[in-house]
């Protein structure tokens, strides 16, 4: 499957082109590097996704607003329309993606490195059908594949607007319903971003 290309923002400006390939459904999907803690990745990545969608909507940054309580899925307000907002971060790495349309978006990033309980924590969250999968792996791919499917549900999660839970046999259906695609993001990262299907 294609990878998404990510805009990457830095020093206040988009300093790499989208790309060839287009995200789905008027998506829009940003990204941010090298931020030294949390607090300023947090901040870094909203200027950049209050800059793209400036730009996309043709208006001044400062008529643009975002909201979005700590539990609770961000958005942004323009003028009155409410636009959804997914954000994630691990590592120096920050993404976000929008939907100028106004539907739900999910996004996740996951660094890639070996987790000594992977088993346990791949049947708890990621069902056991994917733990069995990633046990017939080679060791040394399985920790790519491994956030690769951490990746995949916590999108399908956040387009929901659900914090991410324990594999539930009756949950299968309802994320298998979402389309997804992975990013195109700096080696030892992986990403995914979620739409509804």
């Amino acid at each position: 499957m294609d990878q998404l290309p990510v805009r990457w923002w830095a020093d206040g400006r988009f300093v790499a082109p989208a790309g060839e390939r287009a995200a789905p459904s008027s998506v829009c999907i940003v990204g941010v590097r090298g931020q030294p803690d949390r607090a300023t990745a947090r901040r870094t990545i909203r200027a950049a996704l209050l800059d793209a969608l400036a730009e996309a909507a043709g208006v001044p940054s400062t008529s643009i607003r975002l909201g979005g309580a700590p539990g609770e899925a961000p958005y942004a307000l323009l003028d009155d329309h409410r636009i959804p907002l997914s954000i994630s971060h691990d590592g120096d790495l920050s993404v976000a993606a929008l939907r100028l349309d106004g539907g739900a978006v999910g996004i996740d990033v996951m660094r890639v490195a070996d987790i000594p309980d992977w088993h346990a924590v791949a049947y708890d969250y990621l069902g056991p059908a994917c733990a069995a999968a990633l046990a017939h792996l080679p060791d040394a791919a399985r920790a790519a594949a491994f956030a690769r499917a951490w990746s995949g549900r916590e999108a399908r999660f956040k387009c929901c607007g659900l914090a991410l839970a324990e594999w539930r046999a009756d949950e299968v259906a309802r994320l298998a319903a979402f389309a997804s695609w992975p990013l195109a993001l700096p080696a030892g990262y992986v990403g995914t971003v979620a739409l509804p299907g």
